[in-house]
């Protein structure tokens, strides 16, 4: 196992999950007594990181310049980074891979359908009134990882699928111990569970 930090980097369209897995990882590695773990979002890295940038290309490769370069400075301090912004463009999530070295790239997979689906803010459907200019999926392109270490099919998969796809991914590339697996099935730990409750110790 690598004792160093790394950096998880979701990628994906909106709506494709990627908040949602990102904080459910962060959440099992602090599960596992893992506390050296950051979580950088795409939404509030806009906010603050990169207030005052557009939806140019140029902005865009900019912003996820910039996520890199903080992921980068918390990889090489030990600190696991993770990262999730659509980062649509291939180029500039390749530099970051170059940059910060222990990369492990998750592609959130899922239908354009799904995503807008799913879009309770109405952003797709802004974009596709012609509202919205330069919207990723619509009418700016989304450039899919080559070869990334982990592909997630959130469209079909559930969350909960998707995590320990990832946490295997991440056992198996040398970057996290191997989960100590339950001698019991769920199953018989509800019963145990309940066993010591009727007990009185629970």
């Amino acid at each position: 196992m690598k004792d160093k930090g790394f950096t998880i980097w979701f990628t994906g369209l909106s709506g494709s999950g990627k908040t949602t897995l990102s904080k459910r990882v962060e959440s099992e590695l602090r599960r596992r007594g893992i506390e050296r773990v950051e979580l950088l979002d795409g939404d509030v890295i806009r906010t603050h990181l990169s207030k005052g940038l557009g939806f140019s290309k140029e902005d865009r490769d900019t912003n996820i310049r910039r996520i890199g370069f903080v992921c980068k400075l918390l990889s090489r301090n030990g600190v696991i980074a993770i990262a999730a912004a659509i980062s649509p463009y291939r180029e500039v999530r390749d530099f970051n891979r170059k940059e910060i070295g222990d990369f492990v790239e998750v592609h959130c997979k899922c239908s354009l359908e799904t995503c807008i689906e799913r879009d309770v803010k109405g952003f797709y459907k802004k974009a596709l009134a012609g509202e919205i200019r330069n919207y990723t999926g619509i009418d700016d392109p989304y450039e899919e990882p080559l070869n990334p270490e982990v592909v997630l099919e959130t469209d079909r998969e559930t969350p909960e699928e998707s995590v320990k796809k990832i946490m295997g991914a991440l056992e198996n590339l040398g970057y996290l111990p191997p989960a100590e697996e339950s001698v019991y099935t769920a199953e018989e730990e509800e019963k145990v569970k309940k066993r010591l409750e009727d007990l009185g110790y629970l």
